[in-house]
């Protein structure tokens, strides 16, 4: 087994990353997102969206449906900010052979010379199989720094959707919405408090909520602005 090969078994996803986590109100782009991705239909689609707008969390909520659904068949996720490094015939090889393949950031390898003809080939393997490709990154195709044209013509061959920074309100309800999943009460008072002292980045917000969960359990305490400000240290 090579190096790849044993860092891609690694590669575990978030439990917490479904798309009953998902915060998508009716009408934003997040919502179109959820309902897209949900649809197995789709064979191939393009989203894309700023960082903590929940991509990640987007691409590991469809491998996790996939593979406890009916289906029960094999889905891949890969995160291409860290295997950007690895040669792209390792980490593409076979895997049309899969059900689903998820290809996060792919921002990270677009411009990358030796990435372009092993992502078309795969693109077109893909196609020709049947696996359903999803593939995400930080701005619309026509942006990215792809070198090899028939690449990007193959990436703006589908559905393509870009979601937008969630609103401050947005946020908050966001920040209730996981901490109830997590059995917490988040105040209003509480959540604004966040907002205002943490930056306002998903990604953070939740690593901040997460670290609240881990003491309050371990403490019984509740989510009280000072159990908060002395935890954080903010």
């Amino acid at each position: 087994m090579n190096e790849f090969q044993q860092l891609s078994l690694a590669i575990k996803l978030d439990n917490q990353a479904t798309f009953d986590n998902f915060y998508a109100p009716t009408g934003t782009p997040q919502h179109l997102a959820k309902m897209l991705l949900q649809d197995e239909g789709k064979q191939y689609a393009y989203v894309c969206g700023s960082s903590g707008t929940g991509l990640s969390h987007l691409m590991q909520a469809v491998c996790q449906q996939h593979s406890t659904g009916l289906n029960n068949g094999a889905a891949v996720y890969l995160p291409l900010k860290e295997l950007c490094d690895y040669p792209a015939g390792q980490v593409l090889e076979g895997l049309e052979s899969s059900d689903l393949v998820c290809l996060d950031d792919l921002d990270q390898v677009a411009g990358r010379e030796e990435w372009q003809a092993p992502l078309f080939n795969f693109f077109n393997r893909c196609s020709e199989s049947g696996t359903r490709l999803l593939i995400t990154a930080h701005t619309l195709p026509d942006y990215l720094e792809v070198l090899l044209d028939d690449l990007l013509s193959r990436l703006k061959s589908g559905i393509s959707l870009q979601l937008m920074d969630y609103k401050d309100a947005d946020l908050r309800r966001l920040l209730q919405h996981r901490a109830s999943g997590l059995g917490l009460y988040l105040s209003d008072e509480v959540a604004r408090f966040l907002l205002h002292r943490l930056p306002r980045n998903s990604h953070l917000l939740m690593d901040a909520l997460e670290k609240l969960d881990a003491v309050s359990l371990r403490e019984q305490r509740r989510l009280t602005l000072p159990f908060v400000k002395t935890v954080l240290g903010i």
